[in-house]
């Protein structure tokens, strides 16, 4: 019974991720505005949307390297592309970034949500003012941009690409704000589907469920703390622009994410048991 179960999991999921009516001329010409775009997962979706043609307005906090992945995305062939440097803890970013993005590119079709700012796992990262910082970097900065970019969405009947975590979706240990603020974003973009839903407004909004993010930065917060390999950044950024492409509700990559999720309700020990594996309870607590 039990092995009948997993092969029609494991046939259901093939299916769901195999066909997904993927069209790469979709996004040529497409405007997209993408954040977090000076590394990792971040700096490939750039790249991806530089080979299939798209129009980019990208943002980072460090203009250096956004300067970097600018002239990147030309060699690639991106028929225009702008940047604008802007740090996302400041709440008058996001406004600043959107409008930017509608003087150079007439409109938006595709708001790549992708920035994050991170913190180190263990029990210090639990402060009241860290949480706080994070919160507006993480999930405050998002709602602003949104509501912000959402009208000109609207109009081009465009999508929304939030690139999330597996932690707004199973809390672990070491990693309270960083989880709360992914948590938040779950609700937030989950309630405002339904509400663009029911106001027959053709905006799509697709989650995206992310490992360890493939950066220096990334690696960095957990050393020592997790024992979990960071996802492939070209190949993390290839299914984020394939979701967002098909106007799909959820992409987990890897895949398996999808099915732990399912199970968080389901198993909770044994989900449990798994997380604790892959942590080094020593080392986080004693950051």
């Amino acid at each position: 019974m039990k092995v009948l179960l997993l092969t029609g999991l494991g046939a259901l999921f093939f299916a769901y991720y195999w066909d997904d009516n993927f069209d790469p001329a979709s996004l040529q010409g497409a405007r997209v505005l993408l954040t977090g775009a000076n590394a990792g997962v971040g700096e490939e979706l750039a790249y991806h949307y530089a080979r299939l043609g798209s129009h980019l307005v990208l943002t980072a906090h460090t203009e250096a390297f956004l300067q970097k992945v600018v002239g990147n995305c030309r060699k690639l062939g991106a028929p225009k592309v702008f940047y604008i440097a802007a740090d996302m803890a400041s709440p008058e970013a996001p406004d600043s970034v959107v409008q930017f993005a509608l003087d150079k590119l007439g409109g938006l079709d595709y708001l790549v949500l992708n920035h994050i700012g991170g913190a180190p796992a263990g029990t210090r990262a639990r402060s009241a003012q860290a949480t706080r910082w994070l919160m507006q970097v993480n999930f405050l900065s998002y709602v602003q941009l949104t509501s912000r970019a959402l009208p000109s969405l609207t109009d081009s009947k465009g999508s929304l690409v939030v690139v999330s975590s597996l932690l707004g979706r199973v809390p672990a240990s070491f990693s309270t704000p960083y989880s709360a603020a992914k948590f938040a974003l779950d609700g937030f973009f989950g309630s405002l589907r339904r509400e663009l839903d029911v106001q027959d407004v053709n905006v799509a909004i697709t989650m995206c469920v992310l490992g360890l993010r493939d950066r220096a930065s990334a690696a960095e917060a957990v050393r020592g703390v997790t024992r979990v390999k960071a996802a492939p950044g070209p190949k993390a950024a290839l299914a984020v622009i394939r979701g967002g492409a098909t106007r799909a509700a959820g992409v987990f990559y890897p895949w398996r994410f999808h099915l732990l999720c399912l199970l968080r309700r389901w198993l909770p020990r044994p989900r449990a048991w798994f997380i604790r594996q892959e942590l080094n309870v020593t080392a986080a607590a004693a950051a």
